[in-house]
């Protein structure tokens, strides 16, 4: 065999290897896409100076088979004085329930907003003006529901809300049963799959046995939640 052409096959290998591992490297890759405020509104007016708000990744992937999907939430102080004492909620809704927030506490059951699933509670002693604290979100997605997510900015008493985010949802309307993994957009509703081969596996117990009526009640009372604590306690109804 020449050495011309030896050198081209090798040449051909080299390029194939490259594109490869420039493929698997992207497909790994947990990028979470530009952070977004989208789906965020101020509730109480915050003291003079600050400015709370939250960003959600624009994109988040949920494996298909764990159903795992790490977010990331991030509160910012875009105004010029400090925040003092704040904390931050991270609430699930229907299909999105969060499992771990680093560094914060889950909110009891009983504590939990209407139609939520699960939530954390990040105390920020002191957010200092121009900056931001991001927090990692270890949750599940059941890509067979819809999924919403909701970021509150309270007072460290939880007594006002100065900014919420949310309940937003994250979905695809192309649903990816054989691929490794779904990509699910920020504010977007999700279209689960459709039944049939290829649908996904479920989870929990006699999920198909739920009414459709029931089913419409539960999405309707998770979307139409709106302010945040009831007077009587700082409950979130988010």
């Amino acid at each position: 065999m020449s050495s011309r052409r030896m050198t081209t096959i090798a040449g051909s290998l080299v390029t194939a290897s490259f594109s490869t591992v420039m493929i698997l490297s992207f497909t790994a890759s947990a990028d979470e896409g530009p952070a977004s405020g989208k789906g965020g509104k101020a509730v109480d007016t915050a003291p003079a100076g600050v400015e709370l708000t939250t960003t959600l990744p624009g994109t988040i992937s949920v494996d298909n088979s764990s159903q795992k999907t790490d977010i990331t939430a991030t509160v910012k102080n875009d105004g010029s004085k400090d925040s003092g004492k704040i904390r931050l909620l991270v609430v699930g809704f229907d299909g999105l329930t969060v499992k771990n927030v680093q560094g914060c506490s889950p909110i009891d059951k009983k504590d939990l907003p209407e139609g939520s699933n699960s939530g954390f509670a990040c105390p920020v002693d002191n957010l200092a003006a121009g900056k931001s604290k991001s927090y990692a979100v270890d949750a599940t997605f059941d890509l067979g529901k819809t999924g919403k997510i909701c970021l509150p900015v309270q007072t460290g008493d939880g007594k006002k809300t100065f900014w919420q985010q949310g309940p937003v949802p994250f979905g695809t309307t192309n649903p990816s049963p054989n691929a490794p993994a779904t990509p699910l957009l920020l504010g977007t509703d999700n279209t689960p799959v459709a039944p049939g081969g290829d649908e996904l596996p479920k989870t929990g117990v006699g999920r198909d046995l739920l009414p459709l009526g029931a089913a419409g009640a539960s999405l309707m009372a998770a979307g139409a939640a709106g302010l945040w604590w009831s007077q009587r306690r700082p409950r979130p109804t988010c």
